[in-house]
Formats: C-alpha cells, structure tokens, sequence
C-alpha cells in the first residue's frame, strides 16, 4: 500500500529534506506541498526545490488543496503555523507528524484538542537514536536521583529559539525519571553569583554558532564521577527518516497525541 504524504513547509531545509527522503522511500508518495501565503517560492515544483528533479507537486498556500489526497502530514514548520495545520488535519482524520520546535503550553493544549479526532505524532526531535537517548536519560535519572543533570546543546547560528526542542525532550525524560515536573526544576542562563546549585535542579546551557545540525551532552554528575550521555547529528536526513517512520506508524492508529517513544515501543 501506498502512503500518500503532504510536506508543510516544504521549501525550508527541512522541508526539502522532507521531499528528498520521500522520493527515496518506495511505500510512500508526495502528493501535496504547503508553505505560507506569500512565500516566493509558491507555485515552484517542491522536487526541483529539494534537487531531486521534478516530483510534479507544486508549493500551494492552501491547506486543504495540499492536504486533499494526504494520508499523512510532516511538519517541520512554526509553532502557530503547526496548531492551525492540526485542526486543518484533525478535520480529516490524518496522520499528523510534529517537528516543530518552541511549541508552548497553550500550543500543546491546542494539539492535545486536535488530537481527538487526529493521529498526532509529536516531538522535539524525530531522531530515532536521540528518543533512545531520552528514554536512557530517563532510566539515569531514576537510579541516580542525587546526582545532578546538566543538559548542553551546540546548534546553527540561524537557530531562533532556546533550549533547543530535543534539549527539552531530554530534560523532559530527566525529569519524568525523578516523577517531578520540569518546569520547578528547570535553571537556565546561569550568570554572575548564582550562589550554590540547587539540588534536583535541571540544568541548560545554549550555544549557537556556525553550521552545526544538532549536539546534545547530558551530564549527570555525582561525587567523583560522572555519566554523558551525547547525540551528535550529522545530516538532517536522520529527522526526515524518523519523521518517515512516523507517519507510517500512524497508520491504522486511534486519534490521540503520540510521541516518538510510543513509535519506538519505549513509551
């Protein structure tokens, strides 16, 4: 069977990557292209834009032209951007693969709404190794509940929101680990006297610079020794695949907000 797959966002790099992976992966077809109203390039052949020749799906700004003939949805895209594509998706009954990154709790509430009527599949990263990561994070955390948690993520210089959204997921799993809430835990942007660390506290350090994909160091630190746990990524391909998986997974699925540790078996 044939998986019919619409890309939002699709001239970004994601979105393109998005579009390269597809045309590498024999179950599934692309079959719609969305991107802002707007955008130059609507209207442009989303394979030309991705350099894998043309895939005779040209960029639409309509939402439900793109998502006519879809099975699923990959969006890598804005955080508003990917609330309202949910609702357009939950009236369909799609299969909804969430990558976007700097979602807020009210966003969540949103997809959690969506996800009634929709297959939802969410997370701040699609990597199927950094889900296995966060799932040994949270296993860390429970058997060492005195050591400290230290998160350190490096990203492009282009990167507009901070922590990073897999650093989130990893604090998440921390967090989870010790059955408390991330949120009463969390400590960023230390400067100046800050006075000793707090215990249980989770902590983030941001760094943006250059080209880089994507590296997260999780340190959990404790007397005399300490643990890192690291995921570097190389090629945003390692997204576009998890995402891939994703949206077959879905398939068949009850509507409902997924992660990609329910896709891993990990949940």
């Amino acid at each position: 069977m044939t998986i019919c797959i619409a890309v939002a966002g699709a001239s970004g790099r994601m979105g393109r990557t998005l579009v390269a992976a597809l045309s590498e992966t024999p179950d599934m077809e692309l079959t719609g292209a969305l991107e802002r109203s707007g955008h130059a390039d609507l209207g442009k052949d989303a394979g030309s834009l991705a350099g894998i020749g043309a895939a005779k799906v040209a960029l639409s700004d309509n939402a439900k032209a793109a998502l006519a003939n879809a099975d699923a949805v990959l969006d890598f895209t804005t955080p508003a951007a990917s609330v309202a594509l949910a609702e357009a998706a939950a009236s369909r009954g799609l299969v909804h693969v969430v990558g976007t990154t700097g979602l807020s709790s009210a966003d969540m509430t949103r997809l959690r709404v969506a996800a009634q009527k929709a297959i939802i599949v969410q997370s701040g990263n699609m990597s199927l190794a950094v889900n296995l990561m966060a799932a040994l994070v949270r296993e860390a955390a429970k058997v060492l509940p005195n050591y400290d948690v230290e998160i350190v993520e490096l990203h492009h210089r282009l990167k507009v929101d901070a922590p990073s959204g897999t650093a989130l997921l990893l604090g998440e799993a921390a967090a989870k680990g010790r059955n408390v809430s991330l949120g009463e835990k969390s400590v960023r942007g230390r400067d100046g006297k800050t006075g000793a660390r707090a215990d249980g506290a989770i902590g983030f350090a941001s760094l943006r610079g250059g080209t880089v994909v994507g590296e997260h160091t999780v340190i959990i630190a404790g007397a005399g020794e300490r643990l890192e746990l690291t995921h570097r990524a190389e090629d945003r391909m390692i997204f576009a695949r998890g995402a891939i998986a994703a949206a077959r997974w879905g398939q068949g699925k009850s509507p409902g907000l997924y992660s990609m540790a329910d896709v891993l078996g990990l949940a």
